[in-house]
């Protein structure tokens, strides 16, 4: 702590920006952590106008990191998704394209030394106990976050940051496919509910009436819709083992529909309630499991990749490509490698001052 500050980086990590923390730089206990997260983010304030964040689910996270106690891992990494409008903190999810900047901040603040020309790091995934490998470029001993590599939602190029996960099939709900099934009857619609690193239920965007290109904005603007979307999440996340989420952010609801543009599905993903304007890293790789599987809502609808060649997820802002093999069959199958390539970018380091308490 720095007088009232806190020293802070904020980083944009794959398609979100979230503020990332030493643990040891915040409250030990979870309640002043998270009342003081909510005042350096502005929540709750659909602007944001007094804190961090960026008036959107997007921009309004935070990530907090310390060194691992273990011997598996270099370093914890705890992902909290924060309100908006309502001040809400929970850690009931994990995220991936946050998870980008893990590798960089810890070798920023000196929890991991770089090795070389390129460095890797173990995170562990507190939220779920999974890991995953980070491996970006550190020319010198510094992270060099310039590079060639486009993703869609995010301007320009930057360094790729190469992630390999591990465990994390049912890494919420302890299967790929919770339920037992490849797809379920939930609320009178055909689901198939799958956890591979992200609770989510899909949805052909036909049963709900949609074509599946909406734009975002236009499905958010649909009362109706929403409403229909939470009843199935809810039923859904009891028959996942997940009990009332009420307050929580999963599982994610995604619409699937075939794709247009030369990839495997085509994508409109839920917050749940606000639309992503292109998917997150962990969403696409739990979509392209449960696609793969066979009886699978959406099996039937897309272009499934040959041997080799990434599964390509089309979102409303473009598309993203990962890399997800299944051995088995149904809900009997079983996730062999789940690997993805994000960036990620350093905005600012320095000392955030929060909000006095309202």
């Amino acid at each position: 702590m720095a007088g009232d500050g806190i020293r802070c980086t904020l980083m944009r990590g794959g398609t979100s920006k979230g503020a990332y923390f030493l643990a040891s730089d915040l409250p030990a206990d979870e309640a002043e952590r998270d009342d003081l997260l909510l005042r350096i983010m502005g929540t709750p304030d659909p602007r944001q106008i007094d804190g961090l964040g960026g008036a959107h689910p997007l921009t309004s996270k935070v990530a907090v990191v310390s060194p691992s106690a273990d011997p598996d891992a270099d370093v914890d990494y705890l992902f909290l998704q924060l309100g908006v409008d309502e001040a809400f903190v929970t850690d009931r999810q994990n995220c991936g394209n946050i998870l980008a900047g893990i590798g960089p901040f810890a070798v920023e603040r000196g929890l991991v030394l770089a090795t070389g020309h390129r460095t890797s790091v173990r995170i562990r995934m507190v939220n779920t106990g999974s890991i995953a490998t980070a491996t970006f470029a550190t020319p010198g001993g510094l992270v060099d976050y310039d590079g060639e590599l486009a993703i869609d939602g995010v301007p320009g190029t930057a360094g790729a940051i190469s992630l390999d996960f591990e465990g994390t099939a049912g890494s919420s709900t302890g299967s790929l496919f919770p339920t037992g099934a490849a797809a379920d009857d939930v609320d009178g619609t055909a689901v198939t509910c799958v956890d591979n690193g992200m609770p989510t239920v899909l949805i052909r965007a036909s049963d709900v009436g949609l074509e599946g290109d909406e734009d975002p904005a236009a499905l958010e603007a649909d009362a109706a819709l929403k409403e229909r979307l939470e009843r199935i999440r809810f039923a859904a996340a009891e028959l996942m083992g997940l009990g009332d989420v009420s307050e929580a952010t999963v599982p994610k609801m995604v619409l699937v529909s075939a794709p247009r543009h030369g990839g495997a599905i085509a994508t409109r993903s839920f917050l749940p309630h606000r639309v992503h304007t292109s998917i997150g890293v962990l969403g696409a790789l739990t979509v392209a499991a449960g696609v793969l599987a066979d009886g699978s809502v959406g099996r039937d609808l897309a272009a499934i990749p040959a041997e080799g060649d990434p599964f390509v997820v089309e979102h409303p802002t473009g598309h993203f490509d990962v890399d997800v093999t299944l051995e088995g069959s149904g809900s009997d199958a079983a996730v062999t490698r789940s690997a993805a390539l994000r960036t990620a970018r350093k905005i600012f380091e320095g000392t955030v001052f929060p909000r006095p308490r309202l």
